[in-house]
This record gives C-alpha cells, sequence and structure tokens, in this order.
C-alpha cells in the first residue's frame, strides 16, 4: 500500500474479512442512531472500518519509527484480521529500549483516542461525524488498553518483558515469565469475555446476551485467546532460538578446501583433497583467484569410472558476489547473509581475502537443529 520512512505496508487477504465484519455490526449500530440514514448507514460504516484501520496503522508505525531510530531493521508493516504488525528483524539491544518500544504504540493510541474525544466536543454527538468521531475515540482506547495487557505477544508482554529483564539481566528470563503471563492471559479471555459478556458488565443486559450474540462472543473469545496463546509460543520459540544463535560460527562449519585449476580431472582433483584432509574444492585460475565452487551434489552424480574424464569445471557454480562470506560471521549475522544470496555452498574468506574454506548450506542447517535441540 505504500513505503512510509521505506517500510513496506502490506494488507493481508483477511483485512477484507473484518472490514466487511465491522461494516455490518457498526452499521446497524449507525441506524439504530440515525434511522434516518437508511442504508448509507453501512457506507458510513465502511468509512469508519478504513478510518480504524489507518489508526491501527498508525499505531504500527509508531513501533516502526521507534525500531528505525534504534537502527533495528524493519522488514514490513501488515494489516491483518486483528488489527496489525511490523515486523521488526532484530531485538532491542537494552531493556529500556526494548521497553519504548513496545510503550510507543499504544501511548499512540492513546494520543489518538484524545485527540477524537477533543474533535467529538466541537460537533453534535447525534451527527455523522459525532458517531465517526465517537467511535474512533473508544476504539483506540480499547486498541491501547488490550495491548497493554502484559503478556505476550501484546505490547504490555514486552513491556513486562523488559521489566523482568532488567531486574534479573537476563532476556531469556524476561521472554518466559512474560509468554506465560500470555497463556494465563489466553485463558482468561477464553473464560472471562464470554461470562462478561453475559453479566452484563460490558453493556448489555445479560437477559438480552442469548441466543447467537452468546454464540458470536464465545468465537470472538475463542479466536482471540488462540492468538494470544499462539503469539506466546511462538514468542518462546523466537527466544530460544536467538539463544542458540551465537552458536552457528562459520569458522567452526567451514568445510576445509582445496585449489583446483578449471581443467583438474575431478578423479585427480579428489586425490588432492583426500590427501590434504580437505572436504571442498574451489576452482582458481593460474594466479590462484578463485572462479567457482564443485557442488558436492554434482560430484555424488558422477559416477567413479567417468572421473578421470570430467573436468571440475562442469561440475562448478560460478561465484557471485553473495556467495563470498567472511570467517568471521556468525549467529544472526551469519543467517543474514546466507539468506539474502541462497545457493548450497559458500567460499569463506579471512578479511585479507585469502581462502579460508567452504561452507555448506545443508552443514550450518544440521548446526542449527543440534544447537536447537540442547537444553535452555
Amino acid at each position: 500500500m505504500g513505503r512510509p520512512f521505506g517500510v513496506p505496508v502490506y494488507v493481508a487477504p483477511s483485512w477484507f474479512l473484518v472490514a466487511i465484519l465491522i461494516t455490518w455490526v457498526f452499521g446497524s449500530q449507525i441506524d439504530r442512531v440515525l434511522p434516518e440514514l437508511g442504508a448509507a448507514s453501512y457506507l458510513v460504516s465502511l468509512f469508519f472500518a478504513v478510518a480504524f484501520y489507518a489508526s491501527v496503522l498508525v499505531h504500527e508505525l509508531a513501533h516502526t519509527l521507534a525500531a528505525l531510530r534504534f537502527k533495528l531493521p524493519v522488514r514490513r508493516i501488515q494489516l491483518q484480521f486483528f488489527g496489525g504488525v511490523s515486523e521488526i528483524e532484530k531485538e532491542a539491544e537494552t531493556p529500556g529500549r526494548e521497553f519504548v518500544l513496545a510503550f510507543v504504540g499504544p501511548l499512540l493510541s492513546l494520543v489518538l483516542s484524545g485527540l477524537f474525544y477533543v474533535a467529538l466536543l466541537a460537533v453534535e454527538p447525534s451527527s455523522v461525524p459525532g458517531v465517526l468521531l465517537a467511535g474512533l475515540m473508544i476504539s483506540n482506547l480499547i486498541v491501547a488498553a488490550f495491548n497493554l495487557l502484559p503478556g505476550l505477544p501484546l505490547d504490555g508482554g514486552r513491556m513486562l518483558r523488559a521489566v523482568v529483564w532488567k531486574l534479573t539481566g537476563k532476556p531469556m528470563t524476561g521472554t518466559i515469565a512474560a509468554a506465560w503471563v500470555g497463556r494465563a492471559l489466553a485463558v482468561s479471555v477464553l473464560i472471562g469475555l464470554p461470562l462478561l459478556t453475559q453479566s452484563g458488565a460490558l453493556g448489555s443486559a445479560a437477559e438480552d446476551s442469548v441466543g447467537m450474540d452468546t454464540v458470536l462472543d464465545a468465537l470472538l473469545a475463542a479466536i482471540l485467546a488462540a492468538i494470544i496463546w499462539t503469539g506466546a509460543g511462538n514468542s518462546l520459540r523466537m527466544a530460544r532460538l536467538r539463544e542458540h544463535l551465537p552458536a552457528l560460527r562459520a569458522r567452526a562449519l567451514t568445510r576445509r578446501a582445496v585449489p583446483v585449476e578449471t581443467d583438474t580431472p575431478l578423479s585427480e582433483a579428489l586425490r588432492r583433497a583426500n590427501a590434504a584432509g580437505a572436504r571442498a574444492l574451489v576452482v582458481v585460475d593460474p594466479d590462484g583467484t578463485p572462479l567457482s565452487l564443485v557442488r558436492e551434489a554434482a560430484i555424488v552424480g558422477v559416477p567413479e569410472h567417468r572421473r578421470p574424464w570430467v573436468a571440475v569445471s562442469g561440475l562448478a557454480q560460478d561465484l557471485t558476489d553473495g556467495m563470498r562470506v567472511s570467517a568471521d560471521l556468525a549467529g544472526e549475522d551469519l543467517l543474514e547473509a546466507l539468506r539474502a544470496a541462497p545457493a548450497t555452498e559458500y567460499l569463506v574468506v579471512e578479511a585479507t581475502g585469502e581462502i579460508y574454506g567452504v561452507l555448506s548450506a545443508a552443514d550450518v542447517e544440521r548446526a542449527f537443529v543440534k544447537a536447537m535441540a540442547r537444553p535452555a
């Protein structure tokens, strides 16, 4: 939909479903307040749905601006069924920054709610602008209050995580605490929201909350609870992933390689590799400059009796800039480098440009799985 501050904004298909739902529900409410509008009440309601999600976008832009201010890359913003999400690719470096990053979203929603309240004072409450402004004021207040609940994946959960991180000095401890509070929150929503609705605490009489309304309330509670529970679990998995990422080091995972020239027979190249205790082949020019990498899968595909007659150049993949990685890369930096240029093998070089060896994507994957299998 655009690139504010250089960050792409996407609208998920599920947004259209919730826009229709908001238009239907809010339109019937407008029809009761302003019956003279007739069918136009649903057009006004559609405008409210779009304006509400514009407010959600402002909420997400607050997170995005804070992340960019802290030099954290933001992949995209997505508006979807229940609100929006800013996909920030790295963690904040300190608990203070994490707290600010989480708090600015609900803060902007509170500010918007206040601005709509001030604007409401200047118009007739029983007019179309009055109904729209009142709806936007209340909806932004609800967004702020809901997001301040202290459980992951909500903003309040990230704030709780930052506080526990600050007190213990361990980000993982903060994540575990906030994630389990989030799961408890999910169970509370699942059980408590229908009970509150039926008790009349949310503004409707208990005797009115029967039949289809009861089913819809239970369905809404189940969807919200599932989103919160799943998000809390995902937060735990991501934290565990980040905890183990430092175990992935290019230098430790790189295979020793031997340089061979273009016309070297495969059998001779493999003999040299075995003699040197190497497990990879780098094709170089007469000056020793690397040109390509011999693919492991291609070697396996050549029968042994044909290897003396096959030159290594026919089994090699030309090097691109993305296939050269530093031997000093580790953790998220290493994964980001591999993700930016997908390949089966990479040439690993020292800072001086000297060949260190060949890194296999399969080796990185195996090390990643092994690291994730270890207890936290």
